[in-house]
């Protein structure tokens, strides 16, 4: 049995806030809403007052004129309104330039070959580093001063970062397995590009062409300011602050507003991007919609199983768990259960049946999309359903996830992932804890230990790292283990070495592990229980001895049993 960390003190605990996306998302839709009313109407209902010359000249704010007049005696208040049509108009045709150009752009390079896409990249990246409003200012001067010429030189300096977004976020895409596929089908490439490429790019480019909106309505804005823009007799908001700055100090309220509504189109675009990235994560869209998922939550009713035991003395009870999606339909249907100290509990049954859902939402990780509810889950002696210290859950209960590659973070070291807990949460310093990892991969077979840890998840193949998670999850005095099929990409001799491992853990710590498998060999050799799992529900019971007898009564259990007799090696097949 290698060394096992236990902690050294108490490690400071860190807690997060949930965002909510509704709010901020809806206050940005109304402004924009409100803008586009104003934009409509203003033309309409204020356009004689916004073009009139009288000789009420810089009048303060009076009644009839809540903003007074300008130097030719036209009314500020009605031609700031009447300015936001022509400010949202260029600003939607310089953004649409923007993320257009720059997508297609980003799209395109994977079709070109290798040098000539790099070349393009690197020159991209040139002009991202280069300030945006500096190369409009170029363009503009080029192109000479105008409405039409300032749009185009806004929408050309937001190219570039479109460009490096769409070819980014691209690239992984393009070594998928969906995609090789279509290649290797023939599909040509710019289908390959618009049917599976583009879709998969929506959710954060709808984000920066929000955030853009932003950007592009100060840029054009600023244009306009210093007379590269929109030109007289047409106005927009930058050119209404340029006609108001000679008198700033005579009448300040000219400036008021063009800045007032700057600041609510740009808050507008701002809270609708920052909406739109909340709702692009699962968890908050799911909050958005009203409907709490991704957390274990008490069941309503009273009215659940009477435990047979002692929540305390058990190290796993679940009563009455139910898992259903957001439509309604019962992925979990109401299981209940108890893993005791040092007793292993196994979970079988085909895919779908709904085991990795039980037992990752019995140790309170709910997926999300989800809602799940429980009369009781109590997890080596921490009630799930009320606030637990994350400290205490990461010290008492280890999790061994099915499939290892997806688990790990592909920019960090190994060393650095699977050591978080004692460093964090148990309060081990960093080389100790390194040296206690070596000791662990040693044990379970992996080569070259000490150096191991020092390298990243991609370095490593799916038995290695399912190894290392497993080793990783075996450092703390862990109290309950739940181990989601760990032995599926593990050969025959490491499987063996695994399984002593575990039932070591059981004997030295007295842990109980909930094991999930579909090894019905493995099931009956290591588990002291059986629990059959079909539709989401457990359809029976077994005790090591009447598995090993097949003293089972569910037909499904039987069904299970025959299938695997069938794919035993036989006499015919070993002659």
């Amino acid at each position: 049995m290698s060394t096992v960390l236990t902690p050294s003190s108490a490690a400071p605990e860190r807690t997060g806030r949930v965002r909510r996306a509704g709010p901020m998302l809806i206050t940005g839709l109304i402004l924009l809403a409100l803008l586009v009313l104003v934009a409509v109407l203003a033309p309409a209902l204020l356009g004689d007052e916004a073009r009139t010359l009288s000789d009420r000249r810089l009048l303060g704010p009076t009644a009839d004129h809540p903003l007074g007049t300008d130097e030719l005696g036209r009314d500020l208040f009605a031609r700031a309104l009447v300015a936001t049509r022509t400010t949202l108009l260029l600003t939607v045709a310089a953004t649409a330039i923007s993320v257009v150009a720059g997508v297609v752009l980003g799209l395109l390079v994977w079709l070109m070959p290798q040098r000539i896409r790099d070349l393009v990249l690197t020159a991209n990246a040139v002009a991202v580093a280069f300030p945006g409003l500096v190369l409009a200012l170029v363009v503009a001067a080029v192109l000479g001063p105008g409405a039409m010429s300032a749009t185009v030189a806004v929408g050309i300096a937001g190219i570039p970062s479109f460009v490096r977004l769409t070819a980014n976020m691209a690239a992984p895409i393009m070594v998928r397995d969906y995609v090789s596929t279509a290649r290797l089908l023939g599909v040509p490439r710019p289908i390959v590009l618009g049917r599976h490429v583009l879709p998969n790019l929506g959710g954060p480019l709808l984000v920066l062409s929000a955030n853009s909106f932003a950007v592009t309505l100060t840029e054009l804005s600023g244009l306009s300011f210093i007379g590269l823009g929109v030109q007289n007799p047409e106005y927009d908001f930058g050119r209404l602050l340029a006609d108001g700055l000679p008198h700033v100090y005579v009448q300040p309220a000219q400036i008021v507003g063009p800045s007032v509504m700057l600041v609510l189109a740009g808050a507008a675009a701002m809270f609708i991007g920052d909406g739109l990235a909340a709702r692009s994560d699962p968890r908050l869209r799911s909050l958005v919609r009203g409907r709490r998922t991704g957390v274990l939550r008490p069941a309503r009713s009273a009215a659940t199983h009477e435990p047979d035991r002692d929540p305390a003395d058990s190290a796993l009870s679940v009563r009455d768990l139910r898992v259903t999606t957001a439509a309604g339909r019962e992925l979990v249907a109401g299981v209940s259960f108890d893993v005791g100290p040092g007793e292993i509990v196994g979970l079988v049954g085909e895919s779908g049946s709904g085991k990795s859902l039980t037992a990752m939402s019995a140790a309170g990780l709910v997926p999300d999309g989800v809602a799940a509810t429980a009369g009781r889950v109590t997890a080596a002696g921490h009630d799930l359903l009320g606030p637990v210290s994350p400290g205490d859950l990461a010290r008492d209960v280890a999790l061994v996830y099915q499939d290892p590659i997806s688990t790990f973070n592909p920019a960090l070291t190994l060393e650095s992932q699977l050591t978080e807990v004692p460093r964090v949460h148990l309060g081990v310093h960093r080389r100790r804890a390194r040296e206690a990892l070596a000791e662990s991969f040693r044990e379970l077979r992996i080569s070259s230990p000490d150096t191991r840890g020092r390298q990243h998840p991609h370095e490593l193949s799916g038995g290695m790292l399912q190894r290392a998670m497993i080793a990783a999850a075996l450092l703390t005095e862990a109290k309950l283990i739940i181990a989601d099929e760990p032995t599926t990409a593990l050969d025959v001799t490491v499987q063996a070495e695994v399984l002593r491992r575990f039932v070591a853990a059981k004997d030295t710590l007295g842990a109980g592990m909930l094991f999930i498998s579909h090894d019905l060999a493995v099931v009956e050799a290591l588990c002291d229980r059986t629990l059959v799992m079909r539709g989401g529900q457990v359809v029976e019971e077994l005790t090591r001895d009447q598995l090993a007898r097949r003293e089972v009564t569910h037909p499904y259990t039987r069904s299970l049993l025959a299938a695997t007799r069938y794919l035993e090696p036989t006499e015919e097949t070993h002659p």
